[in-house]
């Protein structure tokens, strides 16, 4: 990228608004421009705030007592701040794939479990704006058996 007369420099440093990567961090998958899109849609007027304002009521309460604070603005309504909520999955986890997760419990998971994917969510828990922002694997790669889980009554006849 080429700043002013014949001056090369790398490419612009913009601050992430995640946490810093666990040391396992792999196949990460940035929605920041499909975010974008949808935001240029809403303000161009293609797009109703209902469509994009539409927080399921378990994403709200997950927000509200397991999300994590972050110092950016709701892009849409501008008034409240935005709440990631972190959700892991994975086949290994067991019973406990599909839950909130903090972001300082996915380094100790990272060394407990071979592989599992991350998905970060930022929901406004004004307005009910929500979008998947971010997702990734962390794990060491170390095979071990399923979590044990629960059996249901099916399972038992």
């Amino acid at each position: 990228m080429m700043h002013g007369p014949g001056r090369l420099l790398g490419p612009a440093r913009v601050a992430s608004p995640y946490p810093r990567g666990v040391w396992s961090q792999r196949a990460v998958v940035d929605y920041s421009l499909q975010r974008r899109a949808t935001l240029r849609s809403l303000f161009g007027g293609s797009a109703h705030p209902s469509d994009v304002c539409d927080a399921d009521p378990y994403l709200l309460r997950a927000a509200k007592f397991h999300g994590e604070a972050s110092d950016r603005s709701c892009p849409v309504c501008r008034r409240e701040p935005l709440t990631h909520v972190t959700y892991v999955f994975g086949d290994e986890l067991g019973q406990y794939s599909g839950r909130v997760r903090r972001s300082a419990e996915l380094e100790l998971m990272a060394r407990e479990h071979a592989q599992f994917r991350v998905y970060v969510v930022e929901v406004c828990q004004g307005c009910g704006w929500n979008y998947l922002t971010l997702s990734y694997v962390l794990g060491d790669g170390v095979p071990r058996r399923a979590s044990s889980r629960r059996r249901s009554a099916v399972e038992d006849r």
